[in-house]
């Protein structure tokens, strides 16, 4: 059993093997953390007061006898969350962008290629929404070595990853699934032809803004009133609940004091090249009275939402009104383990992992069969954001949840999914649930 020591010198057991349903004998456990968030800039990052638990939790990682595989399950990189005004690459690129990203988290990545180096435990990488424009080349420049779960060389911004052995078991990012956040093709090409960026990166970009330049809700620049004067119409009716979730966003959660009008969205990113207002990603209703955008204008039909599902690999068609307002009512998006997986007579997997909405659990489903499944996210790892610089927040307290899964006394048909949370640098479970696969 593999030992570390604490502050005060004392020997302690590692925690990951001293799991009370593993035997602890064998390297048998599979850990699974997700959203990082680790930015290039820590006067900004979405990942800095959590940093230092995050190495502490690698390097218990490392030092494990009993765990085989490590998923880091997206979003591990942020070329999202970068406030408007600012250009992601600096005049450089994207492999520039990620060397100063690896400098910025030193420490981390120090650890990771660390796990890869010792050849003890198979790490590996998925992309998220926030990282879905990196190349598998420059991931390499970060982790170099690390296995990259993707969906093939043209679709390398999604991936399942099915751990050794373990078919029945699917662990993803889930941002296919998201309106907001699945890839994007042929969005918008008179402005940036061949991008793929999703309205979410927009999103980010605007939420960046509100904590690093924050006002007050009464403060805010308002979201100009649209009416939806042709309810009858399909197309105009998924542009108005589109609205109505920017108007909710905007309105109560990434208030900002900009002026809609201003050029300040500046992108030079996944082949875009011009600098956006908030107007262009606003719906308007134009001078017919019908509901438009200036970006991402022709999303709004069942039929161009089921070629976006294909082109994001996606094996059961849903509905697009109902995936517009699961952006935001993120049960919509777990729910997606059950009717893309569990539900799906093409599917064999009866546990599931994302990460993406950032709200840790575990639920249980069953198939069409009756048997039971898992459901798991595997939260975050990012700080607690406040507009108050002067607040005192206990982030020790906050997020920093991962998944374990594991044999249950080395029956490798039997396994136990648990989720814990690294409260204040210690293994605190939350949940668990045993399947017999």
């Amino acid at each position: 059993m593999s030992c570390s020591k604490t502050n005060e010198g004392s020997v302690t057991a590692n925690p990951f093997d001293t799991t009370s349903e593993s035997s602890n004998n064998v390297r048998d456990k599979i850990v699974v953390i997700s959203d990082l968030h680790l930015g290039n800039d820590l006067t900004y990052s979405e990942n800095i007061k959590h940093l230092k638990r995050l190495q502490q939790f690698l390097n218990e990682v490392r030092s494990s006898n009993t765990i085989r595989e490590m998923v880091i399950a997206g979003d591990m990189f942020d070329e999202w969350y970068i406030p408007t005004r600012a250009d992601t690459y600096s005049g450089g690129s994207q492999a520039s962008f990620i060397k100063k990203t690896v400098a910025a988290n030193k420490s981390i990545f120090d650890v990771l290629n660390g796990i890869i180096q010792d050849k003890k435990i198979k790490l590996t990488y998925i992309p998220g929404n926030h990282d879905m424009g990196i190349t598998p080349e420059n991931v390499n420049i970060a982790i170099p070595g690390v296995n990259q779960a993707r969906d093939g060389s043209d679709k390398y911004g999604i991936g399942t990853y099915h751990p050794d052995g373990y078919d029945q078991i699917a662990i993803e990012h889930g941002h296919r699934y998201d309106f907001f956040c699945a890839l994007t093709p042929m969005a918008n090409e008179a402005d940036a032809p061949g991008a793929t960026l999703a309205p979410g990166y927009f999103f980010a970009r605007i939420a960046a803004n509100s904590f690093t330049d924050p006002t007050t809700q009464a403060a805010a620049t308002k979201v100009p009133v649209v009416v939806l004067n042709n309810p009858g119409d399909a197309e105009q009716y998924s542009k108005y609940i589109y609205y109505t979730l920017w108007k909710t966003v905007m309105e109560g959660v990434i208030y900002v004091k900009d002026n809609f009008s201003d050029p300040i969205i500046k992108t030079n990113i996944g082949n875009y090249t011009k600098t956006y207002a908030i107007n262009d990603i606003l719906p308007y209703n134009s001078v017919d009275g019908s509901i438009r955008m200036n970006l991402y204008n022709g999303l709004f039909t069942q039929t161009n939402w089921n070629e976006r599902e294909k082109y994001n690999n996606v094996m059961v068609m849903t509905d697009i009104n109902k995936a517009i307002v699961g952006s935001l009512k993120t049960q919509y998006i777990d729910d997606q383990a059950s009717t893309q997986y569990f539900r799906n007579p093409l599917s064999n997997v009866r546990i599931v992992v994302f990460g993406h909405t950032h709200i840790p659990m575990i639920k249980s489903y069953t198939n069409l069969d009756g048997a039971p499944c898992i459901y798991a996210n595997s939260g975050t790892w990012e700080d607690q954001k406040t507009r108050d610089k002067n607040a005192v927040t206990e982030q020790d307290t906050l997020k920093m949840h991962f998944v374990m899964i594991a044999p249950v006394k080395s029956n490798t048909k039997k396994l136990q999914v648990a989720l814990f949370q690294y409260r204040y640098g210690k293994h605190s479970q939350v949940d668990s649930k045993e399947i017999d696969l």
